[in-house]
């Protein structure tokens, strides 16, 4: 064993700042008294490398004044020597004295902040002693945490918006900026039945907890002048107001690339959805979507195969429009590279879609081919699309 082995007292000072970044000393789950052992020398290495002994234990003799240390005997050639075996912190004080005024001063805060905390919610008692640092981080702010648990306890599933909720010090800023702490805190703080366990995840806050969600828009354009709205053609509404609408529109068209949504040519009776933005499967909860006659436009590559069935999954007589071997074929010049396919077993779609698919993800025509819908001659969509 080396000098370089032996336990030193910037050693040790390095070991319990790495358990206090751990929170193991904030948070009191280490028992007391606390009893460290060092790595030393053996006795051979007291003759051996009496030079650096001697220096190793005058650098312990220095602190006997701030440690407890636990001394052994150790004969030798040139005699019995006192050799440092272990520090010993007999309780929590003498510990944090050690690790110097910083670690004092942050014990002190935690233990006001758990007090505080544990009189108004005492289920966080785990999560506290889990969680120390993040109690610091926040210990400017943590009145208004409280203040926010407060009120979700008192206003289970509020259905309100963020913005409305009138709780002094905490704006929609202040929780929207600590989505991931309140949820772990309310989870702890709230009954069962005030929490949608379906949702997860900061995005899902508002419907976990019970507020208003923003609502889904959906943007569409009538393609048929006989269809404007009071002389309106591209609108954005909420996705619960369009499904109420009931539009004379009979074929609706569904793409989600901006600039064919822009250009799409004009079709009697026809209406293009916009579907980049939310989860095309939503459609299905539209009840007046069902009796009319829906195209699906995607990229011609694994994903956008995936996209069609999983719509299918909610409106099956969707068709697939400008999704087949011919356009693929014709701008051959066009293709890219799909950066990660999807090789998954997609049920709902038809014979030669299946067949085109299967070529797609066997990479039988090349290596990950993808044709973007964007890349479609304008000519070949309105010939196609006289065709229908």
């Amino acid at each position: 064993m080396t000098a370089a082995s032996w336990t030193t007292p910037a050693n040790l000072r390095q070991r319990l700042q790495k358990r206090w970044r751990r929170g193991d000393f904030l948070a009191g789950a280490v028992a007391f008294p606390l009893r460290l052992p060092l790595k030393g020398p053996p006795a051979a290495a007291v003759t051996g490398q009496f030079e650096a002994v001697r220096a190793w234990v005058r650098a312990w003799q220095a602190q006997e004044g701030r440690l407890e240390l636990e001394w052994r005997s150790v004969r030798a050639a040139i005699g019995s020597q006192r050799l440092p075996t272990a520090v010993v912190f007999a309780d929590r004080v003498r510990l944090l004295r050690f690790l110097g005024r910083q670690a004092e001063q942050d014990t002190r805060r935690f233990e006001a902040l758990r007090a505080e905390t544990l009189a108004r919610f005492p289920e966080l008692a785990d999560w506290l002693q889990r969680h120390p640092f993040t109690v610091l981080k926040e210990a400017a702010h943590w009145d208004k945490v409280l203040a926010v648990l407060d009120w979700f306890k008192s206003h289970p599933r509020s259905g309100l918006y963020l913005r409305q909720l009138d709780i002094a010090g905490a704006d929609t800023k202040f929780i929207e900026s600590r989505r991931k702490l309140f949820m772990d805190l309310l989870d702890q703080v709230l009954l069962s039945e005030a929490i949608d366990e379906r949702h997860r995840g900061a995005a899902a806050f508002e419907a976990r907890y019970g507020l208003r969600p923003k609502p889904v828009l959906l943007r569409f354009r009538l393609l048929d002048p006989a269809l404007y709205l009071h002389g309106l053609s591209d609108l954005s509404v909420p996705l619960a107001e369009f499904a109420r609408l009931e539009l004379r529109a009979e074929r609706i068209f569904v793409t989600e690339n901006e600039v064919n949504f822009l250009a799409f040519p004009p079709v009697a009776r026809g209406l293009v959805i916009f579907g980049r933005g939310f989860n095309v499967a939503v459609l299905g909860e539209i009840p007046w979507l069902r009796r009319r006659d829906l195209f699906y436009w995607g990229d011609i590559d694994t994903h956008g195969f995936a996209i069609l069935n999983r719509l299918r999954a909610h409106l099956p007589q969707v068709h697939s429009l400008l999704m087949d071997r011919a356009t693929l074929l014709a701008y051959r010049h066009a293709w890219v590279e799909e950066l990660s396919p999807t090789a998954a077993a997609l049920a709902r779609l038809t014979p030669e879609e299946c067949a085109l698919y299967e070529d797609l993800r066997r990479d039988r025509l090349g290596k990950r081919v993808r044709l973007e819908q964007e890349r479609v001659g304008y000519g070949w969509v309105r010939r196609y699309l006289e065709g229908l």
